[in-house]
């Protein structure tokens, strides 16, 4: 990467590349992050720029230092912003809460058909082949009926996308709202599946649907991958109408 010189953009590009990694090792379950010599190489700055950007994040309560250790993930959900709602709450209620599931299926649709358009914009050629490769763990998933698997490639399938927007507002937003909709995509893999004699047309059919936003993604077709993600929301929806 050619290297930023201007002190002033050399420090927001680092900030900026630095939430990127907070929110993509936070929702992969990483706490610890590189050492300062890897994003300097990484971000294109120098050591010094990357200790500054450092610094901002942990002024602003995402990232923690402990001497001798490294640098870490101040908590599983990184953001600089204040959670739009506590996550324990959700945790749990959506048996009990029909509407609960109607209103996070409506945010998803907004949330999410926008995250899989700019994804098909903005994803550079390593989160494309994550993706690929995440739909191939669930293409196994559904040939093998393992509902756990399953599920846990379809939760980082829609976490990758975020990432992937390169928007950070819908970053921080998803990692705020991770632990609830994480919840959501689990427990609908799982209710979808009680129905023995349709559980694998759905799997089958959800798994459809994930190819053809991934396939939109690694196209670079925003509108295909927004409208592949618009019918796979409605197709959830339609999971449990009845």
């Amino acid at each position: 990467m050619p290297r930023i010189t201007a002190s002033s953009n050399a420090l927001q590009h680092a900030i900026q590349s630095l939430e990127r990694l907070v929110l993509e090792h936070g929702l992969d379950g990483r706490p610890r992050l590189p050492p300062e010599r890897e994003l300097a190489q990484r971000f294109g700055v120098s050591r010094t720029t990357v200790r500054a950007a450092i610094q901002r994040l942990v002024s602003r309560g995402m990232l923690q230092t402990r001497q001798g250790s490294g640098v870490f993930i101040a908590s599983d959900r990184p953001s600089a912003a204040a959670a739009p709602w506590p996550p324990a709450p959700w945790l749990g209620l959506v048996d009990a809460q029909p509407a609960l599931r109607a209103d996070t299926l409506e945010f998803r649709m907004v949330f999410e058909c926008a995250a899989a358009r700019f994804a098909a914009q903005r994803a550079d050629a390593q989160e494309r082949r994550q993706l690929a490769d995440t739909v191939g763990n669930m293409q196994r998933a559904v040939r093998e009926g393992d509902v756990a698997a399953e599920a846990a490639a379809d939760t980082a399938f829609h976490a990758q996308l975020a990432s992937a927007s390169h928007n950070m507002m819908l970053g921080r937003f998803y990692a705020n709202a991770i632990a609830s909709l994480r919840e959501h995509i689990t427990r609908n893999t799982y209710d979808a599946g009680r129905d023995a004699a349709l559980a694998t047309r759905r799997a089958l059919e959800r798994l459809r649907q994930h190819e053809a936003i991934c396939e939109a993604v690694l196209r670079q077709a925003p509108d295909d991958a927004a409208l592949a993600m618009r019918e796979h929301i409605e197709f959830v929806g339609r999971q449990f109408q009845a």
